[in-house]
């Protein structure tokens, strides 16, 4: 793990290669705050070297899981943040010749923490919505969606074993609780795409 830091970013690469956690300088008074949340010169010296072509946003209530979702023919690059509220995000791994294939990272992003995770190429991605007052959540990606093109993993399958945190108001965490799409009920276990 290194960790650097160039303009108002501070880059945290993680034990997956390519996945970088950036935690961003809010500067801020009884007015408000101000941050940049992207500069281009910056991300390129901190190991980000991504052209982003689309930016999304969803909002979503506690519980709601979005996920693992990941395009096959187009993969894309994320960087995704959240600008109100507090989700669990989570990348797996699924770049075919990875060491790290089938590994997954997670960090929790929130508004209060201005912390953004950059997921490279390769990755099946989701989130959790931990807040009470749900989530609004920001990505960045550096290919068109295509709706064909989609692909999913089971968010529980048991060889990835991702660690999902309790909600906000909870002791531990409880799949109960998750609410999911009817598509994410129905997503193959990684294996299938070995």
């Amino acid at each position: 793990m290194s960790i650097v830091t160039y303009g108002n970013f501070t880059f945290t690469t993680t034990s997956i290669d390519g996945v970088i956690v950036v935690d961003t300088v809010m500067r801020g008074d009884e007015r408000g705050y101000f941050m940049e949340t992207y500069k281009r010169p910056d991300f390129v010296k901190g190991g980000i070297d991504a052209e982003f072509v689309q930016d999304n946003r969803s909002a979503s209530a506690q519980g709601v899981l979005r996920g693992l979702h990941f395009q096959i023919a187009h993969p894309q690059a994320k960087l995704v943040s959240v600008v109100r509220g507090s989700v669990f995000d989570v990348c797996v791994d699924m770049r075919p010749d990875s060491p790290t294939w089938g590994e997954w990272k997670g960090v929790e992003l929130s508004a209060q923490n201005h912390r953004q995770l950059f997921i490279p190429r390769g990755f099946a991605h989701g989130f959790l919505v931990l807040s009470a007052e749900g989530a609004e959540f920001a990505y960045k990606c550096d290919d068109v969606w295509h709706a064909d093109d989609e692909g999913g993993i089971m968010w529980s399958d048991p060889a990835i074993g991702i660690e999902w945190p309790a909600l906000e108001g909870d002791d531990k965490f409880d799949p109960s609780k998750v609410i999911l799409s009817e598509r994410d009920k129905h997503h193959p276990l990684l294996e299938h795409y070995r």
